[in-house]
This record gives C-alpha cells, sequence and structure tokens, in this order.
C-alpha cells in the first residue's frame, strides 16, 4: 500500500474557488459602482477609532476597506496601481475588472477551458488599444490649451467640487504649466510632484490660490528671526541642532567643583562650533527634519537667519531638489573634523514668512534648479479640506499625463461604447473558442456607460441602445461621410439625458487612462481566472507542556 499524501490545511479548487472569487471581486465593484460618474454618490467611511472619510475616489475608498479575501486583494491593489500611474479611472478599472472576471467565470462554467477565455481577453485587449490609438484619439496639439482645460473640468465633474470645476480647471492647468523642464534627452516632463499641496482651513474653495515657490506649513522657530530672507542660501540638515550631550553609559569622574563648569562650557563651546560651521559657508535660511533648542536658536536670531524645525523628510528631499541642495546627515569628515560644504546649500530667490488664515506658512520662492509650485488649498472643514485635495490631486495627474502623452479621448462612455461594438464585429472573424470570450469582453465594457446612466437617474436602456446604434453608424460608414464618421465621438450627457458628440462639447480624457484601465482590468481578471486551487495553510498545533515532558 502506498501512503496517502495529506495537505495539511483547508482546500478548495475547481468551480468552488471561482465563485468564491467571482463573488468577492463583485462585492468591492457594488461597493465602487454608484460612485462612478459626475452624478456618481459618496462614501462615508468610519475607521474603528472613529475617524471619518467622506470620498467617491475609487482608490481611496478601497483603501480605507479592511479586505481579507485574497481576490479582492488583487483588486484593491489594482485601484492602487491605477491611482499612481495615470491619478484617474480607479473606480472604472475595478468595475470592468469585476465584469470581465463574472461573465469569464459564467464562460468556464459552460464548458469552454479557462485558457481559451484567457487567451481570448488577451486577443481582445491588445484590439482595443489598437484601435483606441488608430481612430478613437486626437493629438492635443491640434486642439490647444482649451483641451487641457477640459480634460481637468471633465475629471473634477465627478468630484466633490464639481460645481467649481471651471475654477478649479484653471488652478490646475496653470500650476502643471509652471513646472514643466525638459529632460537630458530632450523629453518635457511635467511632474505632479514638483506641485506642493497645502491646506488651510476658512474662506470658500473658490479663495483656493497658487503660490509661486514651495511651501511649508511651519514657521520660524523663533520670534526674533526675520520674516523675509532674500537671496536665500540654504541649508538642509538631518540631525538634531541641540546642546552637545556626552553619550548615554559615560562616566566622567571630577574631583574639583571649576572642572565640572568647564565641561559644561565645552559642550556649550561644541554647539556653538557646529552652528557657526553652517552660518561660515554663508548660510541664512537652516532646515532640519529633527529639532532645534533655545541655546542654539539664539545663534540664528543673532545671525539673523531664518530656522525651522521639523520638516517633514519629503519636503526636504523636494525642496533641495528644486534648490540645487543636498540634504547633509552629519558634518563629520573622512580626516575625523567637522565642516560643512558650502556646495551643499540650495539657493533660492527668497524665503519669506507669511500668514494665511489661523496658519503660518514658509515659501521658497525662485528655486535655482527646478521650478515648483504650491497650490493653496482653502474651505470650511477637514472633510471637505481633504476632498478638494484628492480631487485637485486627480486633476493634476489627468493634465500631466495629457501633456505627455499628447492624446485625448472623448469622455462619457463614447470610448467603451465604441470598443464594445468593434469588437463584437472583430469576434464574428475568428472561427475559435476565443470568439466566444471576445463577444463577452465586448459585452463587459459597457458596463461604463450603462452604470453612468443609472447613476444619472436615467435610462439607461434607452440611452444605451441610441449610443450603440451612433457607433455602429460611424464604424460601417463610407471613407467619404464625414458627418456619420464623426458620431464615433458620441457619448452621453447626463445633464439632459441625451446623446451628444463629447469631443465637440469637450468632454475629454487622457488617452492613457483608458488604454491603461483596460490593461490593467484585464491583467486582473486574467490572474484572478486562472486560479483553480485554493489552499489555506494551518500551522501545526504546537505540543502541550505536559507532552514536550513526555
Amino acid at each position: 500500500m502506498h501512503p496517502s499524501v495529506g495537505v495539511f490545511g483547508e482546500r478548495e479548487s475547481g468551480q468552488d474557488v471561482r465563485g468564491a472569487n467571482v463573488t468577492a471581486v463583485a462585492t468591492l465593484a457594488n461597493i465602487l459602482r454608484s460612485s462612478l460618474g459626475p452624478q456618481g454618490l459618496d462614501k462615508m467611511l468610519v475607521d474603528d477609532i472613529g475617524d471619518v472619510v467622506i470620498t467617491n475616489d475609487g482608490a481611496t475608498i478601497l483603501g480605507q476597506l479592511e479586505v481579507q479575501h485574497p481576490a479582492a486583494k488583487v483588486m484593491v491593489e489594482l485601484s492602487h496601481l491605477q491611482d499612481q500611474e495615470v491619478g484617474d479611472g480607479t473606480t472604472s478599472v475595478v468595475i470592468i475588472a469585476a465584469e470581465l472576471l463574472k461573465r469569464g467565470n459564467d464562460l468556464v462554467r459552460g464548458g469552454i477551458h479557462p485558457t481559451s477565455v484567457i487567451a481570448g481577453y488577451k486577443l481582445a485587449m491588445k484590439e482595443c488599444v489598437k484601435y483606441m490609438q488608430e481612430n478613437l484619439c486626437v493629438k492635443v496639439d491640434q486642439l490647444g490649451k482649451e483641451v487641457l482645460l477640459n480634460v481637468a473640468r471633465t475629471t473634477i465633474s465627478s468630484k466633490y467640487i464639481g460645481a467649481e470645476s471651471d475654477f478649479f480647471a484653471h488652478l490646475v492647468v496653470d500650476a502643471i504649466s509652471s513646472v514643466k523642464f525638459v529632460t537630458e534627452r530632450g523629453a518635457t516632463r511635467y511632474p505632479v510632484k514638483a506641485i506642493n499641496v497645502l491646506k488651510c482651513h476658512g474662506k470658500s474653495t473658490r479663495e483656493s490660490m497658487i503660490v509661486p515657490g514651495y511651501g511649508l506649513q511651519l514657521q520660524r522657530a523663533a520670534q526674533g528671526m526675520p520674516t523675509r530672507v532674500s537671496p536665500a542660501k540654504i541649508a538642509m540638515v538631518d540631525f538634531n541642532l541641540n546642546r552637545y550631550r556626552a553619550a548615554l553609559g559615560v562616566q566622567v569622574q571630577v574631583t574639583d567643583p571649576k572642572e565640572l563648569e568647564r565641561i559644561r562650557q565645552k559642550e556649550m563651546d561644541i554647539t556653538k562650533d557646529k552652528i557657526s560651521k553652517i552660518l561660515s559657508s554663508g548660510a541664512n535660511v537652516i532646515l532640519t527634519t529633527k529639532g532645534i533648542d533655545d541655546m542654539c536658536l539664539k545663534y540664528f536670531v543673532e545671525a539673523k537667519a531664518i530656522a525651522v524645525r521639523r520638516v517633514t523628510t519629503k519636503d526636504i528631499r523636494r525642496i533641495a531638489k528644486a534648490t540645487g541642495g543636498h540634504v547633509c546627515l552629519t558634518l563629520a569628515t573622512l580626516d575625523g573634523d567637522e565642516k560643512f560644504d558650502p556646495g551643499n546649500l540650495g539657493h533660492a530667490d527668497e524665503v519669506c514668512e507669511e500668514r494665511v488664515g489661523d496658519n503660518d506658512f514658509i515659501f521658497i520662492k525662485g528655486c535655482k534648479s527646478a521650478r515648483s509650485t504650491s497650490l493653496l488649498l482653502r474651505g470650511a472643514n477637514e472633510f471637505m479640506l481633504d476632498e478638494v485635495e484628492r480631487s485637485v490631486h486627480d486633476a493634476l495627474c489627468a493634465v500631466s499625463r495629457t501633456l505627455e502623452s499628447n492624446y485625448v479621448c472623448a469622455g462619457g462612455g463614447a470610448v467603451e461604447t465604441a470598443l464594445a461594438i468593434y469588437l463584437e464585429d472583430f469576434a464574428r472573424t475568428l472561427g475559435s473558442r476565443e470568439q466566444l470570450a471576445i463577444a463577452e469582453f465586448a459585452e463587459a465594457l459597457q458596463v461604463i456607460p450603462k452604470q453612468l446612466a443609472i447613476n444619472a437617474a436615467l435610462d439607461a436602456t434607452d440611452l444605451l441602445a441610441k449610443l450603440r446604434s451612433h457607433h455602429a453608424a460611424a464604424q460601417t460608414a463610407a471613407p467619404t461621410d464625414e458627418k456619420k464618421k464623426d458620431l464615433k465621438w458620441c457619448g452621453l450627457d447626463l445633464v439632459h439625458g441625451k446623446v451628444r458628440n463629447s469631443m465637440k462639447d469637450g468632454v475629454l480624457e487622457p488617452l492613457l487612462t483608458k488604454s491603461k484601465a483596460i490593461r490593467f482590468a484585464t491583467e486582473a481578471a486574467v490572474t484572478i481566472l486562472r486560479i483553480d486551487d485554493l489552499i489555506k495553510t494551518i500551522p501545526e498545533p504546537e505540543p502541550r507542556q505536559g507532552e514536550e515532558d513526555e
């Protein structure tokens, strides 16, 4: 007899595990469905200590949820990836992935092998991206600056600040345009990280403004320091500027009380020398990530320098990059002495402290190496400011990706409907089993325009039928029939409940948002469809104390 092989743990396989995965993913997608689009609703999330987050941003909602199921965790990571790569489309990518998974699972239950479904999905994804690039996008150069404002408006329209979309669109486009730089290879970049978003309570959201330079929500370490320094030479250090103390555990035996005073004096002199080395390099602004005690502050006040403590590591690195300086971790040299190299100093036209609302801010203006800008957001309360920040971040990412990729496409469900019609025709050209998977892929894409209409309290069936007829006419139109060919830009008008030309009406999205959403959603669906076994290992029970003794 052969000894039986036992798996120590819980095992699910085949259709059971697929069904469980689809249910878990569908649960997450159902949470997000009602928050899609300009008429989407918000979610209130309360954590275990009572902190409240009110948002309709897909990545934020999923990030706040305590997700246990492994397949659902893939969806959370998918949304986070879309947020990192593009900044927008985090809700739609999860909804598409869940729909693909559900339809793929139905095919597998109908007797089609998962490998055939996966092959069909991958082929459909490639065809989608290719068709979008060839037929459904327009170069930004052909449309001018107004296209950037429209991209920002489209992104903001589905957010909390949708009513002020025009105001914030101008704010976002001006902020992104101000941080433009050209790399060594000649590529133009618009880094969103170069824009520092600051929040300040009070006034209305329309009082938000752009502040040239890099801003910090901190104040001078002492009131005796000047509020303005120009031109600024900035020393950035990542160590404490406190009075020197002997290391813990060091014992010094003193027989003469006068010697004790000399030891104290020497400790003060060591600190004074350290401060003098920084100031003698020409620094008149000192930023540190750690603390500064009263004794050190005295020397900075006497030197008429601005010192700022507790600057976050993220901020100090960005300031170093923008001003052409280096963050100094220690003053020690290889020779064993201490020195501050003037080459580590960052340079800016001006560093000043200004009061906005109830808070003091430090602004670094006219940075030497890279252009940086701060967006100062105003709002009534913390929830509002947090949501405005998330909305502005998404709009900044969308405009930045539009400028870098240089292509836009029509919004309002136009792209998804056009791809669905194209894939239905493409599927009929195939004689293999992949045909069924591609047809299901086409059906899955239509979940976006359908959900947009449902969230706007409109008749989804009627609107989707009209939208499909317009796109079918556009794809079968003669090459010379420009009027019919222009129907490919048709999307949903959710305010008036009709179909309109999204390109003419300025409902635009970066091509990158759509192509990455379809790629990521397909990859996530394929990853979960591949799974046919789930084994949860259980650790071996530890022997009891009495058993160990035996």
